[in-house]
């Protein structure tokens, strides 16, 4: 009998970080093995039966983990993130869909081999839109799922591909096919607003101004944010974002009307987020220097979405809005954390 279990991939992350505690926490009965070509930090290695150092490109490695353990859960974090898929689109290509692309693929022979449907997670991006200038953008009040899906990076291309792909998998796979092979991979998506962390820090998205911003805050160490002062954009703290995709995986099939859901959670300004900074650490050093190359990103992004479904269908309710969010989360961790 080979043992019951989840697989996270890309679980040295920002987000795996939180969401293997909370897997480990939450009494499945199914232990956690992961998939990165990094290292887990050693305080997460006491939560997970299994590391695999590697790729999700690698075959071979997946064929393995096929032997040898019945996955009956992914959570498919693996990714190139948003501003370094830009300088590199083959490879961001490669590790973003291709990656996808061959773990749906895991899903459906892990189907083949115990029976059972696979529940699919797959975290999504307000990069999957693209609006066409700030002016649009001011009025178009809160964006729903299935407007302005035009990303203009790469990595917003990627996302909304895979989106596509997982509704294909979950709903049409080999549809010419004399056996029904559709409903073997239940495939469930959030697209998510940026995120903070208080326990780790950024790592190459183009929102991560925000984030970065208060940990130089925090650390005392100078910062120059890139975009305007007037830029908005939804933001979700990071514990936020981790009990969403808990709360998502367990709602029963027959709750969901569709399977990619926006999140909301608040939408400051930077210049906002600025003067909450400086009033949790009033020496921090920040200046604005806009990269306009990548302010044009940011302004391509909603200022607001709609997260009307996911709160209807499974219970969507953020413990942090923006203002309780800094003072009894961020703020406090925050300084924790760099007190250490």
């Amino acid at each position: 009998m080979r043992k019951e279990v989840v697989l996270v991939t890309g679980a040295a992350g920002e987000i795996g970080h939180g969401l293997i505690a909370r897997l480990a926490e939450s009494g499945s009965s199914s232990e956690i093995i992961t998939l990165d070509l990094r290292d887990l930090e050693p305080e997460m290695r006491k939560y997970v039966t299994r590391s695999y150092l590697g790729s999700v490109l690698d075959g071979s490695l997946l064929e393995n983990i096929l032997a040898e353990y019945k996955v009956t859960g992914i959570y498919h974090l693996a990714a190139l993130l948003s501003s370094r898929s830009e300088f590199t689109p083959v490879t961001a290509q490669q590790v973003n869909v291709d990656g996808t692309l061959k773990l749906l693929e895991f899903a459906q022979d892990q189907w083949r081999s115990h029976g059972e449907v696979i529940r699919f997670f797959y975290p999504s991006s307000i990069a999957a839109y693209g609006l066409p200038d700030v002016a649009t953008k001011n009025s178009a009040g809160a964006i729903g799922e299935d407007q302005w899906n035009t990303p203009i990076t790469m990595y917003g291309c990627n996302k909304l591909a895979c989106e596509h792909l997982g509704r294909y998998y979950a709903k049409y796979y080999k549809q010419l096919d004399a056996e029904d092979q559709s409903g073997r991979i239940d495939f469930r998506s959030l697209r998510f607003p940026g995120l903070i962390s208080a326990q780790t820090e950024p790592s190459g998205g183009t929102s991560d101004f925000a984030p970065e911003m208060i940990h130089a805050a925090a650390r005392g160490s100078g910062y120059s944010c890139f975009v305007r002062p007037d830029t908005q954009i939804p933001f979700m703290t990071m514990v936020d974002a981790v009990a969403a995709i808990l709360q998502l995986m367990k709602a029963k099939p027959t709750k969901l009307t569709r399977q990619v859901y926006n999140l909301a959670a608040f939408a400051p300004t930077a210049q906002h987020i600025y003067e909450l900074a400086l009033e949790a650490f009033p020496k921090a050093e920040i200046s604005w220097d806009v990269d306009e190359k990548r302010q044009a990103i940011l302004d391509s992004w909603p200022a607001q979405v709609d997260d009307a479904a996911a709160r209807k269908d499974w219970g969507l309710s953020p413990q942090y809005g923006l203002e309780n969010g800094f003072s009894e989360y961020l703020i406090p961790t925050i300084r924790e954390t760099y007190r250490r």
